[in-house]
């Protein structure tokens, strides 16, 4: 049996989101998040995803933002596409930031619903449009409820993917009936935000996936994308499994996945330093279980 490959999506398949590197002292890393973009891209990631969950949106300025978007294009070239991450609770604001992403380089923009004030869909379909018409990058839209308090509601989304510039969603709803139903009636590119659910929505039509864990094992996770794409069914299985410790290890063990995913780098040498408060760093307990699931799946 023969498969057709699918045509890659505008942003790539294998995302990473990317960490924000701090100096020791807690600013802005900027060669940091350079030599960190290169070794993703160079082993296997197709577009990087910045100033999103992982990389502490909330606690980086307008400013750090904007530059860090700027050096990592500085760094990846053409080589890989970069997704800034602009959304905020405010549409005013979250306009502001789609065009000084424009502005830094960046070759699209995720919006996240607006948090705490929990809009009701019509206004939140409201904000997306605004944020799409306001710039002339393509859209990828956020939907993770559990952050936000507000999911996207699957028509919500359909009535989006007619905006020209509404593209693409990473998907942390963990509702793969709705992914699937918005998937059938929409050329949106449906990409995995939940590690655990890569193959699986890769496996029904998705784009790819946009993942914390890529920033320790970017080659790891490309390798089942590959599998797939060759027609190797077992093999892509296999490996999501070898990598389902990790994953667990690093998002679903009670620490954020920019403590895990910072530990582990850190760990490996690797450009990271500490995450922001009020988040703290993970302890020595977490961090070897983490070096552990590591090892488990590196060691081959």
């Amino acid at each position: 049996m023969t498969t057709t490959a699918r045509s890659a999506p505008l942003f790539g398949r294998a995302l990473c989101a990317m960490i924000t590197p701090f100096t020791d002292g807690g600013a802005l890393d900027l060669g940091g998040a350079q030599r960190l973009a290169d070794r993703l891209v160079s082993l296997g990631c197709d577009g990087l995803v910045l100033s999103g969950t992982t990389g502490e949106s909330p606690t980086t300025t307008d400013a750090e933002k904007a530059a860090l978007v700027e050096a990592v294009r500085e760094a990846v070239g053409g080589r890989a596409s970069i997704v800034a991450g602009v959304g905020t609770f405010d549409t005013r604001h979250t306009v502001e930031l789609a065009l000084a992403a424009e502005k830094a380089g960046a070759d699209g923009v995720l919006v996240v619903s607006p948090y705490y004030s929990r809009p009701p869909q019509d206004a939140l379909e409201d904000h997306f449009r605004t944020v799409a018409d306001a710039s002339g990058l393509p859209v990828v839209l956020y939907d993770i409820p559990g952050r936000t308090g507000t999911r996207i509601e699957p028509d919500t989304m359909l009535r989006l993917a007619e905006h020209p510039r509404i593209v693409a969603v990473k998907d942390c709803s963990y509702d793969f009936l709705a992914a699937q139903k918005v998937l059938a009636r929409t050329d949106l590119a449906y990409y995995a935000g939940c590690d655990e659910h890569n193959l699986a929505l890769y496996a029904v039509g998705g784009a790819g996936y946009i993942s914390t864990v890529a920033n320790v094992v970017p080659d790891r996770l490309r390798a089942v994308l590959d599998a797939f794409e060759a027609g190797d069914t077992p093999v892509a299985a296999r490996l999501q499994q070898r990598a389902t410790p990790l994953i667990e290890a690093m998002m679903s063990a009670g620490l954020p996945g920019a403590v895990t995913a910072k530990a582990l780098l850190g760990e490996l040498g690797l450009p990271a330093g500490p995450v922001r408060a009020p988040m703290r760093p993970a302890g020595r307990a977490a961090v070897d279980g983490l070096l552990t699931a590591y090892r488990e799946l590196t060691d081959d």
